[in-house]
């Protein structure tokens, strides 16, 4: 199945215990590059929810970011650092001492020293927690369906246009086989006019002669990069038909049909063959960078 490596979802979930945003950005990757922004309060469920989105996604760089604001609000722990307050009674003393200062320090001179105070979020049971999980799960879960539609959708409009091009690579293949096959003919009707000649001549081996022009006919017969090249054309639609993700596939499978391309370029002989080949090639790389937008 061919589906974009891009796309884009985010949605807000609400309900009594807190709104949920989840925002997922997708993009190109040779391999599945997942990066999660969690709030601390999702720490222990990270891999869980990468779970999840792992597997749903194989490939492409995506960004999950989560944000969670509860309804109620957070217990929190205070303390007081004692040290610090005995150090700095100390200090004022001396500087009372001195001269420095007068007077006492209040309560609210007190809050101006933020080392004086500790204030911590009381971490939240596990019972109380497991809703909130859940919720969140549920909300990446729908997130992801978004972006699976978004990325399918995409690669709707990547499979017209590789399957336009694919169709044109047969059309092409095709004519470079019929010209290659002319040239053929033709190099064999001057090989062996040219038998006709040496056999006048008493000084030449026409069983050497004969060989070697079987040999060069071998040399330049294409057939075998032919049947290859329509065996890939047919993989190439199999794989596209089925239901996994092939972009990795149809890049290696682009990189053999290129290797076929370049061979008949080398030995085959006929009209127009070099022009088609160049024509091929260009069709392969347009191919090759569409592809790799595929997951």
């Amino acid at each position: 199945m061919i589906k974009s490596m891009t796309g884009f979802a985010a949605l807000t979930r609400d309900d009594e215990l807190a709104t949920i945003g989840v925002t997922l950005k997708a993009v190109n990757h040779r391999f599945l590059d997942l990066q999660l922004r969690l709030p601390p309060s999702l720490a222990a469920v990270e891999s869980r929810i990468r779970g999840l989105v792992q597997s749903r996604l194989s490939r492409g760089r995506v960004e999950v970011s989560i944000s969670i604001q509860q309804r109620r609000s957070s217990a929190v722990d205070i303390e007081l650092n004692e040290p610090f307050l005995e150090g700095l009674k100390a200090a004022l003393e001396r500087a009372q001492e001195r001269g420095f200062a007068t007077g006492t320090i209040s309560i609210s001179d007190l809050l101006r020293f933020p080392q004086a105070l500790t204030i911590r979020e009381r971490a939240d049971e596990a019972a109380d927690a497991s809703p909130l999980v859940s919720r969140v799960e549920e909300a990446v879960a729908a997130a992801l369906e978004d972006l699976e539609a978004m990325r399918s959708r995409e690669g709707g409009y990547l499979r017209a246009d590789l399957d336009a091009r694919r169709a044109r690579l047969g059309e092409l293949f095709e004519q470079v086989s019929r010209a290659a096959d002319a040239g053929l003919a033709g190099l064999q009707v001057r090989l062996a006019e040219r038998v006709r000649e040496l056999k006048a001549d008493a000084l030449a081996d026409e069983t050497t002669v004969a060989q070697e022009i079987a040999r060069f006919v071998g040399r330049s017969d294409i057939t075998e990069e032919v049947v290859r090249f329509r065996g890939h054309l047919e993989h190439w639609q199999a794989l596209t038909e089925s239901p996994e993700p092939c972009g990795r596939k149809l890049d290696f499978l682009l990189q053999e049909m290129n290797r076929e391309v370049n061979t008949v370029g080398s030995k085959a002989e006929g009209p127009g063959v070099s022009e088609i080949v160049v024509s091929l090639k260009a069709e392969l790389e347009k191919m090759r960078e569409q592809v790799q937008n595929v997951e």
